[in-house]
């Protein structure tokens, strides 16, 4: 049953394209903030915090900017309370909130909120898909890989021990 619902699978990008697309948004991330002592790598719950450990790691690898990870929680599909997993002043930081996917750009748009609450210097976005059915004005920053697709298809990113193992069409 289970290679039955592999087959049906269309994969857009599989653990290889999904690293080195991690690693180019990372070195991105470095260029873009020069100035920058620390970055503030906001991921949302769950597979956005995921994907901001393995850019945490990257951007280690490659710079000496000083990263500190939280998360942001949330719930999707009704996005009333946003929490952060630690709360202190953001003022004059720069926040690079990160996700999986953007579909309609709602759940950035939200995320964002609480950092609104203060002054931060910059807020930038990364998603590693993107996708081209923006209902909110919010357009990531920093995109793995950008896909048409129609409204009623559904992009999911898979997330094992060493990283994202794929993302797929549904």
């Amino acid at each position: 049953m289970m290679s039955k619902m592999n087959e049906t699978k269309k994969y857009i990008l599989n653990a290889s394209v999904a690293e080195k697309k991690l690693r180019r948004i990372a070195l991105e991330i470095i260029e873009n903030n020069p100035e920058t002592e620390e970055l503030i790598l906001a991921g949302i719950r769950d597979n956005g915090y995921n994907i901001a450990v393995i850019l945490q790691q990257y951007i280690g690898q490659y710079s000496e900017i000083k990263t500190k990870l939280i998360s942001v929680s949330l719930d999707k599909k009704s996005p009333g309370e946003v929490k952060l997993s630690e709360n202190f002043s953001y003022d004059n930081k720069t926040v690079v909130l990160i996700d999986d996917v953007a579909n309609s750009g709602k759940t950035m748009l939200y995320a964002m909120k609480p950092f609104l609450d203060f002054q931060p210097r910059k807020i930038q976005t990364v998603v590693l898909v993107g996708r081209s059915h923006n209902s909110f004005p919010i357009h990531p920053d920093y995109i793995g890989l950008s896909i048409a697709t129609t409204l009623q298809e559904h992009i999911f990113v898979e997330v094992g021990e060493g990283g994202v193992t794929g993302a797929y069409l549904q």
